[in-house]
């Protein structure tokens, strides 16, 4: 083990290292994080419908609410518009906050780097056509399927305009007595002019290969092959081994992956979200192998590892005290998914023993979850998002929209995370040479 810790030192972690620090990949990763407010906002209102206002929910059943209040499911257009202003128009969020944290990074005017950055993407974007005597836009690239083209634009404009900011010629100096917010605009006027005008452009050439424009191209020749690839249970079991592999050598393994989960699954997550807002099953969303519906909802109780069963493995079988004192530290964070107190305290890090069944039990639990919803489908898919500090089983049952089966397999999950850890805990304790 002290080799294979030795070997991935060498390999393993500085590869990761230079990934997270990379600043297109850190742009990427920040701005997901940074709009992830409002895509919980969305599934919070998206969870109040189907929570209360539902035929299908626990909690309408529970309390016969259909017989109070016949129209029930009607209640849910007074929420629904909220997705309209959150995960409907997703790709301006992305594409705005990508090219201002570059900005950022270059010390560069941010604001008006992002602005740019929403020019570059309409610019892009489907032209108009006309219907019914109006001239309208298509709105399907500016959710979760312009997403690609959002994070290209954002990587471009935030590289290179802040350089072009840069060049002397190109500035227009003011008087000092003008306001700093329009000296600002005159200052980089030329550079945009320069970004916009290449834009428009390139528009033109991509028109020509293809008539709808970048945006399908990208869709149907990168995003959608990518979603297909990746977006299944052998890309989440894939990317809950890598996650909790860099987190078993002290590197954090969500933020690291997190550009590249976004882009695989991002799609799929907020697809299903609009189709339940718009009146669709939980038991018909048309993704139910993602990443926030796998590893989220039944592998990550006390975070990355599932380590609420190691918690309690410790409460049950672990006489070391200093294992039961960081499991006692460490359980009301956990119960919330949060978990560094335990990988950097017991630790997880670099421990031979503790990292088998860190890395093993939530592969497992996502399995029991693929088999609960997609193979044997005794619950719905638990596809509405809850945020992500949710306590385990709490956060299926809200997911499910009030499906009591939800809570009942989130139970099965800690159980089994439980028992995986138990024998390594015991293991533990012995290499301690404590007598159990």
């Amino acid at each position: 083990m002290e080799k294979m810790n030795s070997f991935l030192d060498r390999t393993l972690v500085p590869m990761a290292t230079k990934l997270n620090n990379q600043r297109h990949v850190a742009a990427v990763r920040d701005a997901f994080m940074l709009v992830f407010p409002l895509t919980i906002a969305s599934s919070i209102v998206i969870l109040v419908n189907n929570l209360f206002f539902s035929h299908d929910s626990f909690i309408v059943q529970l309390f016969h609410l259909s017989n109070v209040f016949p129209n029930l499911e009607a209640a849910q257009k007074f929420l629904a518009p909220v997705a309209n202003g959150t995960i409907n128009i997703m790709s301006i969020f992305i594409t705005f906050l990508v090219a201002q944290l570059l900005g950022k990074h270059f010390k560069a005017d941010a604001t008006l780097v992002g602005l740019t950055s929403i020019a570059v993407f309409m610019i892009l974007y489907p032209v108009p056509f006309n219907a019914n005597d109006l001239s309208v836009i298509t709105t399907q690239y500016l959710g979760a399927q312009g997403l690609f083209v959002a994070i290209i634009v954002g990587c471009l404009v935030g590289e290179f305009l802040p350089k072009l900011f840069t060049y002397k010629k190109l500035q227009i100096k003011m008087p000092d007595m003008v306001p700093p917010a329009v000296a600002r605009s005159f200052s980089g006027m030329f550079p945009i002019v320069i970004v916009v005008a290449l834009a428009a452009i390139f528009s033109y050439f991509i028109s020509l290969l293809a008539p709808n424009g970048i945006n399908e191209l990208i869709y149907t020749s990168l995003q959608a092959p990518l979603r297909d690839l990746g977006g299944n249970i052998f890309g989440v079991l894939i990317l809950a081994f890598l996650q909790t592999l860099l987190f078993s050598v002290g590197i954090h393994g969500p933020n690291t992956l997190n550009a590249v989960r976004s882009a695989i699954f991002t799609e799929q997550d907020l697809a299903n979200l609009e189709f339940i807002n718009n009146g669709g099953s939980l038991w018909d969303v048309p993704y139910k192998e993602t990443w926030g519906v796998l590893n989220d909802m039944f592998a990550n109780m006390g975070g990355t590892g599932m380590t609420l069963g190691l918690i309690f493995a410790i409460f049950i079988a672990s006489k070391r005290a200093d294992q039961r004192e960081v499991a006692k530290m460490s359980l009301i964070p956990g119960i919330f998914q949060i978990n560094e107190p335990m990988i950097f305290g017991l630790p997880i890090v670099l421990n031979p023993i503790m990292i088998i069944p860190f890395i093993l039990t939530p592969m497992v639990n996502i399995l029991v979850g693929y088999v609960a919803t997609v193979v044997l489908k005794i619950m719905p898919t638990p596809a509405i998002g809850v945020p992500w500090t949710t306590p385990g089983v709490i956060n299926l049952f809200l997911g499910t929209g009030g499906n009591i089966m939800g809570a009942v397999v989130g139970i099965v999950c800690l159980a089994i995370s439980i028992l995986i850890y138990l024998p390594f805990v015991i293991a533990s304790n012995r290499a301690q040479k404590i007598d159990l």
